[in-house]
């Protein structure tokens, strides 16, 4: 059996370990903008290959998987998605895992998201309104109050901006900042992507415990995978600016010492409804993962903060040490569309943490974290117990691995409590990963933390109680909001409605 992979990244060499584990021996393949030395030893011990091209060109990418003519391909990144490589590919007969280019709009594109969700009435929905024309996106981010300020389109996790407006002192100078903001975050979007109409998104600003929640789908069949939380924030207590993830945990088990069964759930039935709506526009089946941004929240208990149409990076990470399953009969079952009674078996007795390692300058410039060489012992990794991954880091001809500008390398490590697992991955990041040039590099040692699982803990039961009250009562998803000198609003965001 022959797979490719398409990618680069910490997901795709996550990717890689767990189809190289299968019992059926397959031949990896993989292609990328540049060399992943962890995918490529794979493929290479595999009699495989590693392949560069660019993984948004779909006439390359059908090229040279007309060269290898794989079993199965899967897409790991969103780009290649949302550039139509799915689409290319499925026309020339080859069985995909991943979301085509109008299934993959459910995260290209927020404001089709927001929409679908309230067209089908699924439940988590939040309220937003969507702008094309800046005036308008300004003025109305001046007077919305508490409110989150995202591109329209996906822009790899970044520029999400949350304004609490609770103190009315602060009002004024809030407005302002919100007001700039929003001029800022118009311009990049507009300058970077032209392939979508809405610029900026402004939505109700929630509070609560975030976490994520993937699934693996043949269009009729949902399987979900263990609910990990994603540590987004730069700095260490969640502080920082928004990256593409800092680290993850999981475990024991499918749940999180602050995600009960009920809620896991109803974020399993909230995704599976939302397949259900986007396949119905569409009118496309969806073979590959789909994931759930969520938040526990006392507005509506599970709450859809966005969502993704592949697997989280690095959420996906941290099923590499604890799955049981056969990975690529299940990837096999799903592009076949025969994933009925087919279940993810998974280790429920470790805990599991991963820490991202990133260069100064990363997320907001890319450009001075980039091409600084790095020297990674895989054996001082492998002796703490934990495994290594390639992320943001390219093998150039000369044999010296140097940073890309983002995420550089992921850990994973395990132990019988989270706090024990993150001990080891902190040593193991001290001692193996070294900069070569003198740039400084970071990485988040309270991921794993016991004082960050006990925050989360004490969030979770508070809002639990919130949220619980209401449903009792009927009241969840309802909002009223009153505005000065305009009245109360129901739905202020979506469809205004002034009662009197």
């Amino acid at each position: 059996m022959k797979i490719l992979i398409v990618g680069e990244g910490g997901r795709e060499h996550a990717l890689a370990i767990m189809i190289s584990r299968s019992v059926q021996s397959p031949k990896l393949y993989a292609v990328g903008s540049y060399v992943n030395p962890g995918i490529k030893r794979i493929a290479e011990a595999t009699g495989g290959k590693f392949y560069t091209c660019k993984t948004t060109d779909p006439i390359g990418i059908t090229n040279i998987a007309e060269e290898i003519s794989p079993d199965i391909i899967v897409i790991g990144p969103e780009e290649p998605q949302f550039a139509g490589v799915v689409d290319v590919l499925k026309e020339k007969g080859f069985s995909v895992f991943g979301a085509s280019k109008r299934l993959a709009d459910i995260e290209r594109d927020r404001v089709f998201a927001r929409t679908l969700m309230w067209k089908y009435e699924i439940p988590g929905r939040l309220f937003f309104k969507a702008f094309k024309n800046l005036e308008e996106a300004s003025k109305f981010a001046e007077m919305a109050g508490d409110t989150v300020i995202k591109p329209a389109r996906q822009a790899g996790g970044k520029g999400v901006k949350v304004v609490a407006d609770q103190e009315a002192y602060l009002t004024k100078d809030r407005s302002i900042v919100k007001k700039v903001y929003v001029e800022k975050l118009f311009k990049d979007i507009s300058r970077k992507y032209h392939d979508i109409d809405h610029k900026i998104v402004i939505e109700q600003r929630v509070e609560g415990v975030e976490y994520t929640l993937m699934v693996i789908t043949d269009g009729t069949t949902v399987i979900p995978l263990p609910i990990v939380q994603d540590h987004p924030h730069a700095f260490e207590y969640d502080l920082g600016p928004e990256t593409g993830g800092m680290g993850c945990i999981a475990g024991p088990g499918e749940l999180l010492p602050f995600i009960e069964m009920d809620e896991y759930k109803r974020s399993i039935e909230i995704v599976r409804k939302t397949i259900y709506a986007l396949q119905k526009e569409s009118k496309e089946h969806y073979r590959g993962a789909i994931a759930g941004q969520m938040m526990l929240t006392a507005y509506w208990g599970p709450t859809v903060i966005e969502y993704y149409s592949r697997f989280g990076d690095p959420e996906i990470s941290a099923l590499v040490p604890i799955l049981e399953s056969d990975f690529v009969e299940v990837l096999e079952k799903t592009v076949d569309g025969r994933l009925a009674c087919t279940k993810i078996e998974i280790n429920k007795d470790s805990a599991v943490v991963v820490k991202a390692l990133i260069p100064a300058g990363y997320p907001h410039d890319r450009s001075i974290a980039r091409n600084h060489p790095i020297s990674i012992d895989e054996s001082e990794i492998s002796k703490h117990g934990c495994i290594v991954l390639y992320a943001g880091t390219r093998l150039d001809p000369d044999g010296i691995l140097r940073t890309t500008g983002s995420r550089a390398v992921e850990i994973i490590c395990t132990g019988e409590k989270h706090s024990e697992a993150s001990k080891k991955a902190n040593i193991a990041l001290e001692k193996a990963v070294q900069s070569l040039d003198g740039w400084p590099l970071y990485f988040r040692k309270d991921i794993g933390s016991e004082e960050l699982l006990v925050q989360r803990m004490e969030l979770a039961s508070i809002v639990r109680e919130v949220y619980g009250y209401r449903e009792r009562r009927g009241l969840l998803g309802a909002s009223i909001v009153w505005i000065p000198k305009k009245g109360i609003f129901i739905d202020p965001l979506q469809n205004p409605i002034i009662m009197r």
